[in-house]
This record gives C-alpha cells, structure tokens and sequence, in this order.
C-alpha cells in the first residue's frame, strides 16, 4: 500500500468530494470488478456520511453495485486524466477487458473487498442506500461512507492542501468531450 495512503475520520469525509470532482466509480461483484468516471457526484450528509453519484442505467458498474450493495468514489489526479477519459468512455460490455487495457491498478483496503484505483488522492467505500424510485427516475445513487483515505501529500487535517502540494495531485473537473479543469488556488474569506 502507497504510504501516503491515510485514513479520513468520517465525519470529515464530505470533504474529499464538496469540492466537486470528477469521480472513478468503482464496483465488484461475482469476481467481476469495473470502474466508471462520473461527473456527478456530491456530498449528501456529514453524519452518518453519505454521498450521491449519477450513474445511467447503460453502465456495466450500476449492475455492479445494485448486486453487491457496495461502491467506492475515489478522486483521480491531474496524471489520470486521460485514464478518467478512457474508463468513462470504454464500456465493460464492449470491452471485457476494459480494466487490463486501460493499465489502471487496482487495491484494496483491509475490511473492504472493493477494487480501488491506484494514483488517487481520495477513496470513499461506500454501502448502498437503495432508493429504487430515485435510482430508476433518476439514475441517482445514494451511498453510506463507510471507509475513507486520502493521499496525505494533498488531504491531511481535514483539509484539501491544493495549494502547497504537487500540481500533479490536484483534481480534475471534467467539463465536455475530454475537456478537464484541474482545481485552482485557494481563496480564503476567512481571517
């Protein structure tokens, strides 16, 4: 395991994603692992926490979590942009080996059988709150967080460190068609 990798207390795991990234979507089931980009996902609640994630009804992951009950959210970097481009755009139904060709890295961390991406700077392991009618109308997921971690060298004491860490680490927003932003500078209102 990366020796960056930290655990995030769970009252402070909103804030791996109020941000507002671009998220991997990650899910196992029946020995059958794959991982999705998503540009819609949110913090919902701090306690328990929870979180929210868009994912249509094509997508090989939804059958994946809907069987297991169990999603992770893990924020890609800067360097894995194009790697967040090919896993949303490459389907595990018309590739099976969709993960072996992208050449993402998959973990997992003790207590929780889910496949993990590898380079993140944040991973929330997730237990799924079914919510039929909001996930059939909507495609929209709920998830309890019940495991977090942040790459220390960008998230530590309950905080985003963006600006003094390396560029590289910073999140990606995706806007259309490939087209990222990566997180700005910080602004403080505060004293």
């Amino acid at each position: 395991m990366n020796e960056h990798i930290a655990p995030v207390p769970l009252d402070k795991a909103y804030r791996l994603v109020n941000h507002g990234p671009t998220v991997l979507v990650s899910a196992r089931h029946n020995g059958v692992d794959n991982v999705m980009a998503a540009a819609w996902a949110c913090g919902l609640d701090f306690s328990p926490p929870k979180v929210t994630v868009v994912i249509d009804k094509i997508a090989a992951t939804r059958a994946l979590i809907e069987q297991s009950g169990y999603f992770a959210l893990q924020i890609p970097t800067v360097n894995q942009a194009a790697l967040t481009t090919q896993l949303g755009t490459t389907t595990l139904m018309s590739d099976p080996d969709k993960l072996a060709h992208s050449g993402v890295e998959l973990f997992e961390m003790d207590g929780h059988a889910l496949p993990l991406v590898a380079g993140c700077t944040a991973w929330l392991v997730c237990r799924l709150i079914p919510e039929p009618h909001n996930q059939q109308t909507y495609d929209l997921f709920i998830g309890e967080v019940i495991g977090a971690w942040a790459d220390s060298r960008a998230f530590r004491d309950g905080h985003w460190q963006f600006e003094s860490a390396d560029p590289a680490l910073r999140s990606i927003h995706h806007v259309a068609g490939g087209h990222y932003y990566a997180i700005g500078d910080a602004l403080n209102t505060r004293s």
